[in-house]
């Protein structure tokens, strides 16, 4: 008790007092045991992603000299490129003189006969239009027609182009700084992003004598002053084992790994 102005004591007053403080004194024991808590966790969280971090950098690391490794090696048992196609003779049929194409079935995919008439050319001159047959010069398939019906033709004049789809092979385009690991009856392994869950095999048939720019309509020429070299690459004909049944269209991507040692 405590005695208040004019001598009345006021009851209880020292007791709220110390209450009140002691609640204080509660409230900043939790503060503190908070934050502390708080703290403890930010620090904890920290070390998780620290730890976190290390591991992906780890197998980054790990994944990179796979990588590199995998490489090597594959350099040191393959002359590997991705500059290759599947590739066929190609059987040109060709207009026999001048005149206006009529009757013309050497379509797009049309499968020809040797010999077979797949249209005709009706020679301009007078009441009298006399026509000449076209025939294909062998069995194929036309793989790219580039004309139609009705259209003006001068003779020689190439209306499409055939192949033999059961004798069709690989064309790789070597860089020259590889091709003297390669040669005639090599082991090759390759596969064709049409069916890209196949792995084919053959082998070496021919190296090309020249560089693909040598033959290509405009190669290059080194008689101006702005020059620059760049590396060339070398056609090698692969001959194929197994068709395994697929149809490989001339024109279809490929890549190739040649054996060195094969």
């Amino acid at each position: 008790m405590s005695a208040g102005p004019g001598g009345t004591d006021r009851p209880g007053t020292d007791g709220a007092d110390t209450g009140s403080v002691a609640t204080q004194t509660s409230e900043a024991t939790e503060s503190g045991e908070g934050e502390s808590t708080e703290g403890g966790g930010r620090r904890s969280m920290s070390r998780r992603t620290r730890i976190a971090l290390a591991i992906i950098l780890l197998v980054a690391v790990l994944a990179a000299i796979g990588f590199t490794l995998s490489y090597f090696l594959d350099a040191r048992q393959y002359v590997s490129t991705d500059n290759a196609q599947v590739d066929g003779t190609q059987i040109p049929i060709v207009a026999p003189t001048s005149g206006t194409l009529v009757g013309w079935t050497g379509t797009q995919g049309a499968v020809l006969r040797p010999e077979q008439v797949v249209g005709r050319v009706e020679i301009d001159g007078g009441y009298v239009r006399p026509q000449r047959p076209i025939r294909a010069p062998a069995a194929g398939t036309v793989a790219t027609s580039d004309t139609t019906d009705g259209a003006y033709v001068t003779a020689g004049q190439q209306l499409a182009i055939a192949y033999d789809p059961g004798d069709v092979y690989v064309t790789a385009r070597i860089d020259e700084t590889d091709i003297n690991d390669v040669r005639p009856g090599q082991t090759v392994d390759f596969t064709v992003d049409a069916y890209g869950d196949r792995t084919f095999t053959g082998s070496v048939r021919e190296v090309q004598g020249g560089a693909a720019g040598v033959f290509s309509p405009l190669p290059q020429s080194n008689s101006s002053g702005n020059f620059q070299k760049v590396t060339q690459v070398i056609p090698v004909k692969i001959a194929i084992d197994d068709l395994q049944g697929l149809e490989l269209i001339p024109g279809m991507n490929v890549e190739v790994n040649i054996h060195k040692n094969g």
